[in-house]
């Protein structure tokens, strides 16, 4: 594993650990953006680490969110031993901790256990449109999040306008200093 990932989704976990170790309202938003931090490394590496890691935390917060969970024992738990494969350098281990994550977020909710998989999917799909953001072809970040072309662009043309708009303006700004550059 590239030594750059491994010490960012250490960082994030360390990070998740200590947000759930003591419980605040600003829990939710505060892992939302460990997640959206994560998905950079994803769009650089294109790696299993740092996608899974990046989904595991927004389906997190997502039941955090529904629920406002209050004990995070058995999460703390298992987020443990992702981070102990992690350091330890155990991919096979680092999967099944993650799989276990998985497992034990579907469990806190008897109704969520039934949309887990969408819950999943979505995360899967919203990381996606952060990867076509970070400068990924559709074809590249579906493929890496494991979602469908399909899905990815249905949420990608779902967009606020005021959201494109800004991007746009954004490009547009980064281009006219360029080209100032060659002028």
């Amino acid at each position: 594993m590239n030594e750059l990932v491994k010490k960012d989704a250490l960082g994030i976990l360390n990070k998740v650990i200590e947000i759930l170790n003591v419980k605040e309202e600003k829990d939710i938003t505060e892992i939302k953006e460990l997640s959206d931090h994560t998905i950079h490394n994803a769009s650089v590496f294109q790696d299993y680490c740092s996608v899974s890691i990046a989904v595991v935390i927004y389906a997190l917060s997502k039941v955090i969110e529904r629920k406002q969970y209050g004990n995070y024992q058995n999460i703390l738990k298992i987020l443990g031993k992702v981070r102990k494969s992690l350091i330890n350098d155990e991919e096979q281990d680092f999967k099944s901790a993650i799989k276990q994550l998985f497992s034990e977020i579907s469990r806190i909710d008897s109704k969520l256990k039934i949309y887990m998989q969408e819950v999943i999917s979505q995360a899967e799909v919203k990381k996606g449109s952060k990867l076509y953001q970070h400068g990924l072809s559709a074809a590249k970040a579906s493929h890496v999040m494991g979602v469908s072309q399909w899905e990815l662009m249905n949420y990608l043309g779902n967009i606020k306008p005021d959201e494109a708009i800004s991007a746009v303006t954004d490009v547009r700004a980064r281009l006219k200093f360029t080209r100032s550059l060659f002028s």
